[in-house]
């Protein structure tokens, strides 16, 4: 690591921590807005339906999963991908205890803004610091770069995948759900623009060109 980089290294490690902290409490605020989650919280929300765990554990758990998926694409995960399986789902479990259910329309509605443009900056800071892809992330870069389709299809096949299963388990689709996929992207591409850290050199912590490209148009959808 050539000096540069290494004076760069406590803004990275805090974007880092702070990124992921900051998405887990968005998510919160979008689930509880409850006009419809996230496609992966989706999941886990129908997941929490049927067992006696939390949804941060669940969030846990299902990252554990797509983890493991990485091991016949061959992807090589990084500091923060780790860190992004262990911290985002104990993060959104202490949103929940800060953000109280309402059935006020109005302040749901503004929950989930709140919630979208707090977990588009989250992305952009733990994006940008250059630690490695988020677990759903690397899923869908190594389905694109082991199956040789584009980008959109792959992500569209994995959302409407895990949509489906989770509406089918309970999960909450919705108008969010709608406005979650149209807006979530040009909202992390602006932060991550302002967020990335500049190094001089290619980062090897898991994350390669394609990918940082690929995390910048197609966030994890939610939960990173």
């Amino acid at each position: 690591m050539t000096r540069f980089a290494g004076r760069r290294m406590p803004r990275r490690i805090g974007q880092l921590l702070v990124g992921l902290f900051l998405y887990g409490i968005g998510i919160a605020f979008i689930v509880r807005g409850a006009i419809g989650a996230a496609p992966w919280d989706v999941l886990t929300q129908g997941i929490a339906r049927h067992v006696p765990l939390t949804f941060g554990m669940i969030t846990i758990l299902v990252s554990v999963v797509v983890l493991l998926l990485w091991i016949p694409l061959r992807q090589r995960p990084g500091a923060g991908t780790v860190l992004n399986a262990l911290l985002v789902g104990p993060a959104a479990d202490v949103g929940f205890l800060l953000i109280p259910e309402t059935d006020s329309l109005w302040i749901r509605i503004l929950f989930f803004v709140i919630g979208l443009l707090l977990l588009s900056a989250a992305t952009g800071l733990y994006i940008g610091a250059a630690f490695g892809p988020g677990p759903r992330d690397g899923l869908m870069t190594g389905l694109h770069r082991r199956s040789g389709w584009p980008i959109w299809i792959v992500r569209t096949g994995l959302e409407v995948t895990v949509v489906a299963v989770g509406w089918a388990l309970g999960g909450n689709v919705g108008i969010g759900t709608v406005a979650f996929a149209l807006l979530v992207g040009p909202l992390c591409q602006f932060f991550m623009r302002m967020f990335r850290v500049q190094l001089d050199r290619a980062p090897t912590d898991g994350v390669s060109e394609a990918a940082a490209t690929a995390q910048i148009h197609t966030p994890d959808g939610a939960t990173p």
